[in-house]
């Protein structure tokens, strides 16, 4: 990845608003007007460059939004949607059909494992489900029907760590797509870089920021990206996950400082992570030496932006993790809520909430315990300040000793 940092490549992006501002002007208009019907039919066909027919085809402040993540992610295109399942799904659809076969890490996001398990086979699509670290097992789990690799760069909420240049040789030598959710690592990692070919995000997370924006995107080549789009059997086109161009131009205006949070996020989880593994709780984090993929987990980030704001500890039982995130909230120390990449920091017990999806039986065998909780550090200015703060509320719960 020498040369390639992807925030020099969204600074490098420079548009100029109708009237000369320095933000791109917002679309605001569902359909759009032709001085010849000639222009209307060619623009419908997908033959005029610049030209616009319908906001669910495209709009310029969706193109705007398109091109700078195509640029964050090294991909020739991308495009933009009304949510994150809103790009897994059609991106899904448009690689599979009846009959083809997925395989996929057993720990994703529980919308995505419900997705796959529940909804895919109703249309004949069928996943297995594997351990995404073991390459072996990976190899192993495809078939002659398989047309997909599916995982998380790190994933949910277990903070596992996938090999996308293993993953891509296996996806490579079997002639299948490989498609990785990169939520939880913007910036830092840049999968299309390491092999995979279709990059998704939920734009509700990081790359926005502030909790008021629901969005996604599929980052990958212009002829994916045309096919998602395609008036007749384009599955983004089809179903219509479109996003709205207000929802983009403020997304678009919040990346700009992506590079400058997620290294905040960063430092401060690591932080928070070498001390509690002090502590003596079980703290999972990919950059602790600790993790089991550390090691490859540090030839793949893009340094200067760390190991992200995720993290776990498992505090034992679900009734400490809920007085915890309780206390913790009383104390204005972050939200028990989901999502993540809020300014403060956000909590949850994933069995009980975004991985509930998963049947208790199959969360026992990937190690999803009672007492986990997957935090979103935030951008705390005085980390120390915050790491004193959470240890007295574990101590006053008997968590842990005074």
């Amino acid at each position: 990845m020498k040369n390639f940092n992807p925030a020099d490549n969204i600074q490098d992006l420079q548009y100029f608003g109708e009237f000369g501002g320095v933000n791109p002007s917002i679309s605001d208009s569902s359909t759009y007007t032709f001085l010849s019907a000639k222009t209307m039919f060619d623009t419908f066909e997908g033959n005029m460059e610049g030209c616009y027919l319908y906001s669910r085809h495209s709009s310029p402040s969706n193109l705007y939004l398109d091109k700078a993540l195509a640029a964050m992610e090294g991909t020739q295109s991308a495009n933009v949607s009304a949510s994150g399942m809103g790009a897994i799904t059609p991106t899904l659809l448009q690689l599979c059909g009846t009959g083809d076969h997925i395989v996929s890490s057993r720990t994703i996001y529980g919308g995505t494992y419900a997705f796959l398990k529940n909804f895919a086979p109703r249309l004949g699509i069928t996943t297995a489900f594997v351990d995404i670290t073991k390459l072996d097992v990976v190899e192993n789990a495809i078939t002659s029907n398989t047309k997909v690799l599916y995982c998380e760069t790190v994933s949910n909420p277990l903070l596992e760590v996938a090999d996308i240049e293993g993953l891509s040789k296996i996806a490579k030598r079997h002639n299948l797509t490989l498609v990785v959710d990169n939520t939880f690592s913007p910036l830092s990692v840049s999968p299309a870089k390491l092999g995979a070919d279709i990059v998704i995000h939920s734009l509700t997370k990081y790359i926005n920021g502030s909790s008021d924006t629901v969005g996604g995107v599929t980052c990958a080549s212009t002829e994916f990206i045309n096919s998602l789009k395609n008036v007749n059997s384009g599955a983004s086109m089809l179903l219509g996950p479109t996003m709205d161009s207000i929802r983009s131009a403020s997304v678009m205006k919040n990346l700009r400082t992506l590079h400058i949070r997620m290294k905040q996020h960063s430092h401060n989880a690591m932080y928070l992570a070498e001390r509690f593994e002090k502590d003596g709780l079980i703290t999972v984090y990919p950059g602790l030496e600790s993790h089991p993929s550390h090691k490859i987990y540090k030839t793949m980030i893009n340094p200067e932006y760390g190991f992200g704001g995720m993290m776990t500890l498992d505090v034992g039982t679900l009734a400490k993790a809920n007085a915890l995130m309780e206390l913790m909230q009383s104390k204005n120390l972050g939200y028990l809520a989901v999502s993540l990449g809020f300014y403060k920091t956000l909590f949850s017990a994933p069995g009980t909430s975004t991985s509930s999806e998963i049947p208790m039986e199959e969360q026992i065998e990937m190690g999803l315990t009672d007492g986990l909780i997957r935090f979103s550090i935030g951008l705390d200015n005085d980390i120390e300040r915050t790491y004193q703060m959470m240890k007295a509320c574990m101590i006053e719960l008997n968590i842990l000793a005074s």
